[in-house]
């Protein structure tokens, strides 16, 4: 996909080393189309990082998309520079008159306080409810998969004995969904969390359908029946080395965590681990991309 950023946006340039085309303001403006304009929510505390997977893992179809990031106004992150913020990021208030193809809500690391607790909770709350009416379909991802199911359709929050992180097996439950064509029978996918989302609570509600799950950690991919609300409680987003980065960093804060599953070749820190996911990453961005934004949103946004 020719991804439409600014053109000093320091993703594009790592993005364009990966050989995958990204499109400047100035080429986008001689293309006679009408691009799908897409809202990202970054909820995580290293943006630029984020924004590099998330751009890779949108860059896999012919569609040309604009790009908006879009920051929370009630709590301003510590951990990204003030001038990359100010340069590239909006808040709610700048585009709440707007309408969206589509949109990203992020994860974040906050799991250990309950929702109301989020300094942000009140705005994230906001933006979700208009995104039912100024949005096509929004993605939500592992946290803020949490924060949607609980908040559209009340599905509790559940501590786990021990955090989950690695890469684990899952399996697809409905292969005609187009959500998951092109999947294989079974897949790998990245996790890392301290919380789930109550299995019971999603089956119960009757517009809710599981199209992926783990036996080992649960459900993955949860859409809304008319697809306009799709939950991804893993990170099919992530880098092959971001894992890495999580648990050497617990380490050095002597936080003594479990090596991640499935994930270090012959659990050796010291090797390179291997990429299992991007394929599938690939296809669910893809395949969300045409059948739930660009199939179904109106040809003018206004």
């Amino acid at each position: 996909m020719p991804i439409r950023t600014q053109n000093d946006l320091p993703a594009k340039a790592i993005l364009e080393n990966e050989n995958i085309f990204v499109m400047d303001e100035n080429r986008a403006m001689h293309q006679d189309i009408r691009p799908l304009e897409i809202a990202i929510l970054n909820l995580m505390p290293l943006k630029e990082d984020t924004e590099v997977q998330l751009l890779r893992a949108l860059s896999n179809t012919p569609l040309q998309v604009n790009i908006t990031f879009l920051q929370t106004e009630s709590y301003v992150s510590t951990h990204t520079a003030a001038n990359h913020l100010n340069q590239f990021y909006l808040y709610f208030r700048d585009v709440k008159d707007k309408r969206f193809d589509g949109m990203i809500i992020t994860g974040a690391p906050i799991e250990h306080l309950d929702f109301e607790e989020v300094d942000y909770w009140k705005e994230l709350t906001d933006i979700m409810d208009w995104s039912k009416t100024n949005v096509t379909s929004t993605l939500h991802i592992c946290w803020g998969a949490q924060a949607g199911l609980y908040y559209h359709y009340d599905v509790a929050k559940i501590w786990l004995e021990e955090k989950i992180s690695g890469v684990y097996m899952h399996k697809v439950l409905n292969r005609k969904n187009p959500l998951v064509r092109g999947f294989d029978d079974v897949f790998l996918a990245p996790h890392s969390r301290h919380t789930a989302s109550s299995p019971e609570d999603i089956r119960k509600n009757d517009d809710l359908i599981v199209l992926a799950t783990s036996d080992e950690v649960g459900d993955l991919i949860v859409m809304s029946k008319d697809g306009s609300k799709i939950f991804v409680l893993g990170h099919l987003e992530y880098d092959r080395l971001t894992l890495d980065n999580e648990y050497k960093r617990d380490m050095g804060k002597g936080l003594n965590p479990k090596m991640p599953y499935n994930y270090y070749q012959n659990d050796n820190v010291e090797i390179r681990p291997y990429l299992t996911w991007r394929a599938t990453s690939n296809c669910l961005y893809s395949n969300w991309l045409n059948y739930f934004v660009y199939q179904s949103t109106p040809y003018s946004l206004d």
